[in-house]
Formats: C-alpha cells, structure tokens, sequence
C-alpha cells in the first residue's frame, strides 16, 4: 500500500472513532497499529520478534541466500589486469586500438581528445588456479586460492561511463539519483533478521581516498525512511549518540522513549505520515543497539587464527580488513544486507603504482571473508560480492611507456565475483574479445545481475515494487532477466 492510500484509510478509520465514544477510537487505533510503533513495555519484544517483518508473501519462493555483504570497489578495478587475462595483447603493445573493435563507441572527455589510443596490455603474470582454472593475476594471491568457491563473472556491463552515475546505478538500478538502494530494497521486503541491529548496515574504509561517496548511495530514497543504511564510523562511538549522556541511565532512556513515543504516536493519529512511524520504530531500534553495537564491535574476543586469516590490519578499526571481519560478525547476528565501500581504484594514470596497493589492501581480507564463512557452515545462505562501478580500457590513458600506463573508465565489459548464496562455485562466466573491450558471448547487465541477485534471495525481481508518483518502481525498473546459467 502506497502512502497516500495509507494516510486516507487511517483518516477514514479516524473520523470513524472520532463520532464515537471517549476513549474507543485510541483504544482500537492502538490495535491497528504495527507492533513495531508500540514502545519496548507497551509490547514486550520475545525471542523471535523481528522490529521490521516481510512483506506479506515475501520471499515469493524458497530463499537459497539469507544475508548480502558486498565488498563495493569504487573507482573501477582493471579487470585486464585482475581477471580477464588476454595473452595475445602482449605483441601489440603501443599498437593503435583497431576502429573495429571500438565500433565507434563513445569515450569519456578524458581521452575522447588523445591522438591515439595506444593498447597496453598488462605487466602482471597471470596463473591459472584450482580445478576450475580460473585466471587470476598475481596481485591477488589469496583471492587465487579460493578460485574454486568464486563464480567470475567475465561480461558485467553497465550504461554509465562516468563515476557517479555509475555507482549510483549499481547502488539503486538506476544512474540518477533519487531511488532506493539495493539493502533498502531488500529490508523492505524481506525485513530484518535481528531485533537489535538494523537490516541494513555501510561500513567505509577509512583513509581510502578516491570519489566521493554520497550518503544517498545507502538512502531509502522513496521508501520509508526506517529501510536507509546504518553507516558505522571506525572511530568513537559507531552510531553517534550511542553512548548516553554522564548521570543519564538506560532505565532514563527507556522512560523518556516511551513518553516521546506517546507524543509521536498522538501526532501519527492526526496525521496518518508514515515517517512518523519511521520515527518511532527507529528509537526503539537506537536503544536496542545501545546494548547490542558494543558488543557487535568488540573483537577482543575473536581467535588469533581468525586475526591472522584477515591480517595484521584487521585490529586496525576503519581498515577494509576489520570492516570484512564486521561483516562476519553482523552476518552471524542477523543483519540483512552488509554493505562496504572502499575507494581508490581509479587509476587513469601511475596503474602499476596504484593497483597493486589497493590489491594489497583488499586481497587478504577478501578471501579470508569468504573462508571463515565457509569455515562456519554460513557461505551457503550468505551471498558475498565484489567488483566496482565498471572496468577500465585497454588503451592507454596518457604517455605509455615500457614500465607505466593507465586506463581510463570501461563500461562495455568488466569483472566481478561472487560466492556462496545459491551462486555456481568455481566457475568463469562470459567472455570478451581478444582487447577485453566487447562481449562475445553470455553478457550479463547491471539489472540481470540484481534480478538474479534477487532470486537467490527468495525475491521475484518483478513483485518487490513500490507505487511512488504514480506508478510501481523496482529495483530493475523495467529491465532485468535472470540468468540461470548462474544459480547453483
């Protein structure tokens, strides 16, 4: 039901009590009411309460994934020198890039000016690994040795060739901004698995620099508000407020709640504003978290053998490494849709600086996220992600010499990965041609990869919409096709 129709059927029910005897109208409305609008003592939570429910008939069929983490890579990661290994490029170095292979296609203002588009192939070694024989470069050793739980895929492609929009559209199905995000789209259907953290939680490596990262990339857009993302900071409290107040207990907390809620809930009667519900469900869910982030963050607990799977730098808060281990210890309690962000990855000039130290800061984590989860009987029902906005060209951004080189942005074909969560394991799917610059076979767009996102989850891409401005918006728009090619 959309807000409108909301609004005018609680003001129908309203002017229906309102004739009515004292006291009836607030008594029934009361009952009409979400449990999740009512204060902790008015409806007291048990074990298996969850603050946000499904929506009814959802999931639409049986789930073969419960929970999402995504490791975003924003900036664009080269997958000729990651993923797509193409051996016959290294004799046509500094070569002009054929006009049959570009087609015509349109460049960014960055190098649509260069006289030339010279083709650098990649210094890096590449190696085949596991039984699959997936082609990994050398930069991502441990990333290679778990090849055989990942399913690559070779031909993601995305309409947008610039930064921005690009991340919006993989963020929201769409690469202007204003729509919901994928984790709120995806709490506001299936709703949360925890009572006492939110369904959809960012976490941002800290001292990463690169493209701005907008808050509206984890936003709600038209949806209720409540179903945005949780961004967790790496440094003081996690969520700010957490800690209450010197001389302020949580016995004050809780009394002062539920009197603000009595107010919200009195002003939500006369006025039927669905954000006035937000409002009250998510000071109950900041008080919850008061108890529960401490000790969600708290990694004094964990293994030496886990610390040493995820590196040195997972004791380091705001590093990609901690984050990764977060995201392990929200998955196990329950959280909806884990999103991190770690930037840098654009490497139009200095590549042979850049890449390798962004892959030494994400490699070992990476793959340490999904071993401990497999080590933990949780990778099946958990669909971990990784991948950026689009890929990078295999011309030349700039002078090309014999030792440096960079790419500007690609959008027709790149890589991701992806493991556990009811995805094939082990195996390469798609291909490019021989200048990684077109797919030949098996593509696979933004929207066909959110679709089949989707239908692991449980979730019929197609009937998780919602009636915004008059008309039902979705994730994949109008667009989408599952690939089945994919599904385990």
């Amino acid at each position: 039901m959309g807000p409108i129709e909301e609004r005018q059927l609680l003001m129908t029910r309203r002017h229906f009590f309102s004739r009515n005897a004292a006291g009836i109208g607030s008594a029934v409305l009361a009952s009409l009411l979400p449990r999740d609008l009512l204060a902790e003592e008015a409806a007291p939570a048990t074990a298996t309460d969850r603050p946000f429910p499904p929506l009814p008939g959802f999931p639409n069929f049986a789930p073969k994934a419960k929970r999402v983490i995504y490791l975003f890579q924003s900036g664009g990661p080269s997958q000729m020198d990651l993923f797509d290994f193409k051996p016959a490029l290294m004799c046509k170095r500094g070569e002009q890039l054929p006009d049959s292979i570009r087609k015509g296609q349109r460049l960014t203002g960055m190098t649509a000016t260069q006289d030339r588009l010279p083709v650098a192939p990649t210094i890096y070694k590449f190696a085949q690994h596991g039984k699959s024989g997936a082609w990994v470069s050398e930069l991502l050793p441990h990333t290679a040795s778990i090849a055989d739980d990942l399913c690559f895929i070779k031909t993601v492609n995305t309409d947008a060739i610039n930064h921005d929009p690009a991340v919006t559209f993989f963020q929201t199905g769409a690469p202007i901004a204003g729509r919901p995000s994928i984790g709120s789209w995806l709490a506001y259907g299936l709703g949360s698995e925890s009572k006492d953290l939110p369904a959809f939680v960012v976490l941002i490596t800290q001292g990463a620099t690169g493209q701005p990262l907008y808050d509206r990339l984890w936003g709600s857009g038209f949806l209720p508000t409540k179903f945005q993302g949780v961004k967790f900071r790496s440094s003081g409290d996690p969520v700010l407020y957490l800690t209450n107040p010197e001389g302020f207990t949580r016995d004050d907390r809780r009394l002062f709640l539920d009197s603000l809620a009595k107010l919200n809930q009195g002003t939500y009667e006369d006025f039927g504003d669905p954000e006035i519900a937000t409002r009250i469900a998510q000071y109950e869910m900041a008080f919850r978290m008061q108890a529960s982030v401490p000790d969600l963050t708290d990694l004094s607990h964990e293994s030496e053998e886990t610390f040493k799977l995820y590196g040195d730098d997972a004791r380091k808060p705001g590093t990609f490494a901690a984050n990764c281990l977060l995201a392990r210890r929200m998955a196990e309690r329950g959280v909806r849709f884990i999103q991190l962000f770690h930037r840098d990855w654009d490497h139009h000039a200095a590549l042979p600086e850049g890449l390798p130290r962004q892959c030494k800061a994400t490699d070992q984590a990476a793959a340490a996220l999904v071993t401990d989860l497999k080590k933990r009987g949780m990778l099946d029902d958990t669909l971990v992600v990784w991948g950026g906005e689009f890929g990078r060209t295999v011309y030349c951004q700039g002078r090309l010499t014999e030792t440096d080189y960079g790419r500007d942005h690609h959008p027709r074909c790149f890589t991701m990965w992806l493991a556990g969560g009811g995805f094939k394991q082990g195996i390469s799917y798609g291909e490019t041609d021989d200048y990684c610059y077109n797919i030949v076979k098996d593509p696979v767009h933004v929207h066909d990869l959110h679709a089949t996102m989707l239908k692991n989850l449980g979730v019929d891409h197609t009937k998780l919409t919602f009636k915004y401005q008059g008309r039902h918006f979705r994730l994949t728009d109008v667009h989408g096709e599952i690939v089945e090619s994919l599904i385990a």
